[in-house]
Formats: C-alpha cells, structure tokens, sequence
C-alpha cells in the first residue's frame, strides 16, 4: 500500500472510528458501569470481531476481483453511493441518550469479551460497510492480502484506541453528548458523504 493511500485510509479511519456506533456506546457503557479496565475486554472483542469481518469483505472482494478487471471501479462508485447515503442517515439521527443508574453488578472479563465481540460480529452493517470502504483504498496491482493486513492492523489500532478512551471517559463524555450529540452526528455525517462523493474520484 502506498503511503499517501495509507494516510488517508487512517484520516478516513479515524473519522470513521469517532462515528458513533454499537460498539463504541457499548464501550461507553461499559466504561461507566464496570470501568475502563474491565471495559477492555469489551473494545478487545469488538475489534477483533470487526477484524474478522474485514476478512470476510476482502476474501469477498478479492474473488470478485479475479472474475472481473472493472470491478474495483464499479465498487468504487456503488461503495462511495453508500457511503453517502450512511451519511444522510447520521445526519438526521438523533443525539445519543444513555442512562446508566449506578454502578452496575460485576460481569467476568470472557462475558464482556463476548459482549463486545458479538456486538461487532451480529451487525450486519458493518459488512456492507466495509465492502462499500476498503475498495476505495485497494491497488489491484498489490498484493491483496497484504493490504488487508496493513488495513486491518490500522483499523483495529484506531478503533481499540477509540473505544478504550470511550470507556475511560465515559462519566465525562456522556454528558457532553447528551447536550451535543446532534451536532457531532452532523458533523460525522458530513465526513462520510464528503468520503462519498471524494474517494471514488481519487487514483
């Protein structure tokens, strides 16, 4: 992968992690209710849920690469139409309301660990979503496979990072989105149909 191609997958990725989601709010509440060190076993399984799912897009993607040599334009332009379209919706969605009353009873750290996985894995959204974003960033002249990896690895640091700090500054953060949470999914709504419209023009 190329170094330009890679920094905007990871300015794209970054936006994409700071979108809110289930597993970033399922973070959050786990933050406030067990704290930010029991609430890593959730990030841990959601991010590898996320991984496996990006393995299922691209083994997706590299077969139908092989088959046909204008498949990666054709993703291109349907993906970035997706993308546009989760957009719109995050744009009208409205801000996020979460309540959590006290301190929740203790959970083992293999049942948050599942929590976080399942919540990654039991989305299908995220499939689509992936295969409407990484052909944005594919080189089919490059290895396929080590390109995932390279987008995989950067994923799931970015998205670990976030939602570890989700769960860390949960009493404080939510708050702030109660009070501001439509505007910030405003803005992250302007950031995916601005990738829309942008990431099928680049070469």
């Amino acid at each position: 992968m190329a170094l330009h191609t890679w920094l905007l997958f990871l300015v794209a990725v970054i936006g994409l992690s700071l979108t809110p989601g289930p597993n970033g709010l399922l973070a959050l509440t786990h933050g406030a209710l067990y704290g930010h060190r029991k609430a890593s076993w959730t990030v841990f399984g959601g991010v590898l849920g996320f991984a496996l799912l990006m393995a299922l897009s691209m083994f997706g993607l590299a077969a139908l690469l092989k088959a046909s040599a204008d498949a990666l334009l054709v993703l291109k332009w349907i993906g970035g139409a997706y993308l546009i379209w989760l957009g719109i919706q995050l744009w009208r969605a409205p801000a996020l309301h979460l309540t959590v009353a006290g301190q929740g009873a203790q959970k083992p750290a293999a049942a948050l660990f599942r929590q976080g996985l399942l919540a990654a894995l039991s989305n299908p959204k995220v499939i689509l979503f992936f295969g409407a974003f990484l052909p944005q960033f594919l080189d089919p002249a490059r290895s396929l496979w080590q390109q995932f990896a390279v987008m995989a690895l950067t994923f799931a640091l970015v998205e670990g990072l976030v939602e570890y700090l989700l769960a860390r500054m949960a009493q404080r953060i939510r708050p702030w989105l109660e009070r501001s949470g439509r505007g910030f999914n405003r803005g992250c709504g302007g950031l995916f149909a601005l990738m829309g419209a942008a990431l099928p023009l680049s070469r």
